[in-house]
């Protein structure tokens, strides 16, 4: 909806700059037209990263990540060797 309203004030702002005679309409035709321009662009980026995203409920919880961390920490540490004999020592 947001979009819309930012395209429709860029075109009412360039309609405004087009067609007057004052230069104080010019720059506030200007100035409208150059809000309803970059308010589309975010507009129409905020609905492509919105479509984008993952909603939360597919998101893991707290503890099931650090669940996961924990195990991939204790898979990455070797398992404790006994430290090897020394040849000159005698048993």
């Amino acid at each position: 909806m947001t979009r819309w309203i930012m395209i429709a004030l860029f075109i009412v702002g360039v309609v405004i700059t087009f067609t007057t005679r004052s230069p104080g309409l010019l720059g506030i035709g200007l100035l409208i037209s150059l809000v309803g321009a970059f308010g589309t662009v975010f507009a129409i980026a905020s609905d492509r990263i919105s479509a984008r995203a993952r909603p939360e409920a597919t998101m893991l919880q707290p503890d099931v990540i650090a669940a996961m961390r924990e195990h991939a920490k204790a898979r990455a540490t070797p398992p404790s060797q006994p430290p090897p004999s020394d040849p000159e020592q005698p048993n």
